[in-house]
């Protein structure tokens, strides 16, 4: 199962995190007490209030001690690691387990092109996905509802690109996933995959994606037109 980036965050912290939104503190401030999160748990008012620490260090819940209680909020950190771990238990008891996010094309900044077309990156793509992508990426900015849905995706299994180096630069390692991407007409183009930069949490509101031709051209893309952008089993 999928446990939170932070050092302190394990198992104990993730039940903590569930029990929290099922008192609703997704939707925004719960008041609550230790002793209350304690009898809940079964456990003693300075665990709950231990766990509460850790989930809040690793910025998975925001609070506000007052003096009868406390203020507790889940984060958008801590509702992503909840999606990962609904996900995850998706994929043990469902056979067609499937992430799908929603968002508009967006012009990028052309590095996609740079870094996919390096040697160091072609060879991997061409024996760990059965194709060299075609030079540039497909960029997708995510609607709200999918930016707090991307977490979901780290229960996926990724496909590594190693890092590697040459004479001048070192290059960072990379996951892909594969990927179907959907037009709003209905089109849909299935050998794709979205790559990211390995171990990172930034730009989650944005998709780079992948593909043996030009996504742009062979589905008739424009910036601004909605795309569905599936990831994992169909």
């Amino acid at each position: 199962m999928s446990v939170s980036t932070g050092s302190d965050v394990g198992f104990d912290e993730l039940a903590v995190l569930k029990l929290l939104a099922l008192e609703g503190a997704l939707e925004g401030d719960v008041k609550l007490s230790c002793s209350h999160l304690a009898d809940r748990l079964e456990a003693s008012n300075q665990t709950a209030s231990r766990r509460l620490r850790r989930l809040e260090s690793a910025d998975l819940v925001v609070r506000e001690t007052v003096s009868d209680g406390q203020w507790v909020e889940i984060t958008d950190e801590g509702e992503r690691t909840l999606h990962a771990e609904y996900e995850d238990y998706r994929r043990l008891f469902e056979t067609d387990s499937t992430v799908d996010l929603d968002g508009f094309v967006t012009s990028g900044m052309g590095e996609g092109r740079h870094y996919i077309s390096l040697p160091g990156y072609k060879r991997q793509f061409a024996e760990r996905l059965g194709y060299e992508p075609f030079p540039g990426t497909l960029n997708v900015d995510l609607d709200e509802e999918s930016v707090r849905r991307r977490g979901a995706v780290t229960s996926l299994e990724p496909i590594p690109i190693d890092g590697w180096e040459d004479d001048e630069r070192t290059y960072g390692p990379a996951v892909c996933r594969p990927a179907t991407v959907e037009t709003a007409d209905g089109d849909v183009y299935e050998t794709a995959h979205v790559i990211s930069p390995e171990r990172t949490h930034h730009d989650d509101d944005q998709l780079e994606v992948i593909a043996p031709e030009k996504l742009r051209e062979t589905l008739e893309l424009e910036d601004g037109d909605h795309v569905t952008v599936s990831l994992g089993d169909r």
